[in-house]
């Protein structure tokens, strides 16, 4: 048999998947203790022990000034900023993406308009932001927005225009208003995509939230690694970078797994990532 054609079970599954990790943390650990052999003081490749206590303090030792777990605090900022925006933006590709790819008056109006905004590179409007909304929430939450939005109507609306023409003239054939194809026809057929295109969203979501929290702002992840990395606390940012990476490969795999869930027919074909 062909290897393309070659399923492998469980086990080896989660076998195969352990590897590229198991290898990155090796490699790691042999790179770190060769580093502090030459120099135990070092702190560009703290210990794997070090980073644990680091990571400890962060999570359950209570600041000496605030008295506030900081990881936690972190987090819940961080989620909350990351949530707002994403939920704009899934909001906007809704009602846009729907009313883009649907009405053709609609998208010969607005379609270059997102196809051009777009191509701006958020972080270039992020002192606009700040001006306009100044230093607070609104201009965090707005940067975001401004990442995920345009590229997520522009998917929404693709996945409308890809809705067989057939499905359509049978639906209008049967009598049904417009409102209800939208409600019964072109929401069902674009859900799918939308979850997709949230999970897909995430990662410059991730980018554009750490940008504006590391330039203006006095919690959150973002925030806590550029404040230490003032003193080489490499200890401290990599934890946190892993910490941020388990966060968005927790809501990848929610999201996969509420698509799953409900739209399992869009599932049926083969694996998904």
């Amino acid at each position: 048999m062909r290897i393309i054609n070659l399923r492998p079970g469980r086990l080896t599954s989660l076998a195969l998947g352990i590897v590229p990790f198991a290898g990155v943390i090796i490699a790691y650990t042999v790179a770190s203790h060769y580093r502090r052999l030459e120099n135990p003081a070092d702190k560009l490749l703290p210990s794997l022990e070090k980073m644990g206590e680091a990571f400890w303090r962060m999570a359950f030792v209570p600041d000496r000034r605030s008295g506030d777990l900081l990881l936690w605090i972190d987090t819940i900022d961080s989620l909350w900023r990351l949530g707002m925006g994403i939920a704009i933006s899934t909001g906007l590709a809704i009602f846009l993406g729907i009313a883009i790819g649907f009405i053709p008056h609609v998208r010969r109006s607005l379609a270059p308009f997102f196809a051009t905004f777009s191509l701006i590179p958020p972080i270039t409007v992020l002192p606009i932001l700040f001006i306009v909304f100044g230093l607070g929430e609104v201009a965090k939450v707005a940067l975001i927005v401004v990442g995920t939005a345009p590229i997520m109507v522009r998917s929404t609306a693709q996945a409308v225009i890809d809705i067989p023409r057939e499905m359509i003239i049978k639906a209008e054939t049967l009598g049904a208003t417009v409102w209800q194809m939208i409600t019964r026809l072109v929401l069902p057929q674009v859900l799918p995509k939308l979850v997709t295109a949230i999970r897909l969203g995430l990662v410059p979501a991730w980018i554009f939230l750490i940008s504006a929290e590391a330039i203006a702002s006095t919690s959150g992840l973002g925030y806590r690694i550029f404040l230490v990395r003032r003193y080489l606390a490499m200890d401290v940012i990599l934890p946190y970078v892993i910490w941020i990476t388990l966060l968005a490969f927790l809501l990848d795999r929610l999201l996969l797994a509420l698509s799953k869930r409900a739209f399992s027919w869009n599932h049926l074909e083969g694996d998904s990532l």
